[in-house]
């Protein structure tokens, strides 16, 4: 299973930028997916997660901002971000599980995820 990130980069305060994650080696569609951030010198943090059913939760910090989502015909989840901001700079992991219920899927249970990318660095200039 490889799940691979895309479009990361440096990007202005107030900016967007949209990621991918194009997931392979699956039998079949993990049943959530989601994004997690880990900034220099901090810990890692849930920032956005997808069930199968569409069932979206958001970590307070980017609710409004940012929006998960996903294309289960193309393997590939999505993260657009708006109104960027310098505290959102941090590497970007897409995830992928199939936890026990819809419950377990949210940026706050990094262990439902079983798969894990290599990251895409974003930076936020101010």
């Amino acid at each position: 299973v490889q799940l691979v990130e895309s479009g990361g980069g440096p990007v202005q305060a107030g900016g967007s930028l949209r990621l991918g994650c194009t997931a392979s080696g699956y039998t079949n569609n993990p049943s959530c997916m989601g994004w997690f951030r880990q900034a220099p010198g901090k810990e890692r943090e849930g920032v956005a997660t997808i069930y199968s059913l569409g069932m979206t939760n958001y970590a307070d910090s980017v609710n409004g901002r940012f929006t998960i989502s996903r294309d289960n015909a193309k393997n590939t989840l999505y993260l657009q971000m708006n109104s960027l901001k310098p505290e959102d700079t941090a590497m970007y992991y897409c995830a992928a599980g199939s936890p026990f219920n819809y419950l377990r899927c949210n940026p706050g249970r990094s262990s439902s995820m079983e798969y894990w990318g290599k990251g895409t660095l974003v930076t936020i200039s101010s």
